[in-house]
């Protein structure tokens, strides 16, 4: 629990530090476009100061400098209207229209746009009218756009990384599956052997059967995990019996303080999954359970056959999930005892969601109450005509 904790602060860490970074971006940008608007009112009034020297000039007057100045505007948007509100002068401005008057009509409405944003210098009895620059206008969206361009980069390298980190995971997995299945194959067989000779040897002996019967358990043990990271065939099972038979397991090899209750619907769920696999899940399921309760307790194990879907919940009454935790409990190292290596719901999450195309998840928990993880398998369509056979048969 405490390496999950971790993990999440130090995503937390690196979104703040993201955040605050996006922040600064922002505020500067916001700063230096203010600076160059400011830098562009200073040169519109320049400009006006000129207009109103050619507007004042005489014969004798010098105008080249005037002219350069009023030249020289060449990327900020400017209107000059007379006193009646008819334009005069434009500069850097494009407008739409099929005719004069069209263009006109534009550039007015243009010009009562810049009159209510403000940008309006008077000059004796005209008015300069001027909007921001089109560099402005870039600039200002700019640090959107690249964070934009950044938040997308970001999200591809996590997905990246992410996926990585996941296919790496899957190869551990398989490569230690596999090989516990291997190394368990020759003490098995040679249990077997012992079992069949200890038959031979003593036939009347009650303890022998019981020996035979775990020993197979171990086999099917190790052939579950042979079974990872292969995508194993999905038969036709009768679901309620397999949970039957795992209730029936757990319970002779529990404590009598642990009692365990199974629930199942009259007739047969006839489901696609494999046997061995989803066995698995249900006894990890209900061994997290018996840790749960510390070795006393009850354990209900539901089934139904829903609309879409068939479900089986595993109810405790231990010490319950603080909610904050319902999804990691599935994250590979998450685990709340002091041994363990926290892969059985993980592996129990691969199980359902990659090889039965289910769901598992916390359904519910409260803290010294209790727990209920709930799995959710689709109906295929063999299965829903097998049910119903049953249902018509039944009636």
């Amino acid at each position: 629990m405490q390496w999950t904790d971790r993990i999440r602060q130090v995503k937390w860490l690196l979104i703040g530090v993201a955040a605050v970074i996006a922040a600064v971006s922002l505020v500067v940008s916001h700063f230096l476009v203010l600076d160059l608007s400011r830098e562009e009112q200073r040169n519109m009034e320049v400009w006006a100061e000129a207009m109103r020297s050619l507007n004042n000039a005489d014969e004798s007057t010098d105008l080249s400098l005037v002219l350069k100045v009023l030249n020289g505007n060449d990327n900020i948007p400017v209107v000059v209207l007379d006193s009646l509100g008819q334009v005069q002068e434009y500069r850097n401005l494009s407008v739409k229209g099929s005719t004069e008057e069209e263009r006109l009509h534009a550039i007015e409405r243009r010009a009562r746009d810049m009159e209510q944003a403000g940008n309006i210098i008077r000059v004796d009895s005209w008015r300069v009218c001027f909007d921001e620059s089109l560099m402005i206008q870039r600039l200002a969206w700019y640090p959107y756009v690249q964070l934009a361009v950044v938040l997308v980069f970001v999200i591809v390298a996590l997905f990246a990384i992410l996926s990585s980190k996941r296919a790496e995971q899957n190869r551990v997995w398989v490569g230690l599956s596999k090989e516990t299945a291997h190394q368990l194959g020759t003490p098995i067989s040679s249990l077997m052997a012992w079992v069949e000779v200890l038959k031979e040897t003593y036939p009347d002996d009650q303890l022998i059967p019981e020996m035979d019967r775990d020993v197979k358990r171990l086999q099917r043990v190790a052939e579950r995990f042979s079974k990872i990271g292969s995508l194993p065939e999905l038969r036709l099972e009768n679901m309620s019996q397999l949970l039957e038979g795992v209730v029936a397991y757990m319970g002779l090899r529990t404590s009598g303080k642990v009692h365990l209750q199974c629930h199942l619907p009259e007739r047969p769920l006839m489901v696609q999954l494999s046997a061995p696999l989803f066995e698995w899940v249900v006894e990890n399921l209900c061994k997290n359970a018996i840790d749960a309760m510390e070795g006393a307790g009850e354990i209900e194990v539901r089934a139904a056959e829903e609309e879409t879907l068939f479900s089986v919940e595993v109810s405790d009454t231990g010490k319950g999930i603080p909610a904050k935790y319902f999804s990691a409990v599935f994250m590979p190292g998450f685990t709340t005892k002091r041994r363990g290596w926290g892969l059985g719901l993980s592996l129990a999450k691969r199980i359902v969601e990659q090889y039965h195309r289910g769901r598992i998840f916390v359904k519910n928990s409260e803290l010294g109450k209790g727990t209920t993880f709930r799995i959710e398998l689709r109906k295929s369509a063999s299965s829903k005509g097998w049910n119903r056979h049953l249902t018509l048969f039944n009636m």
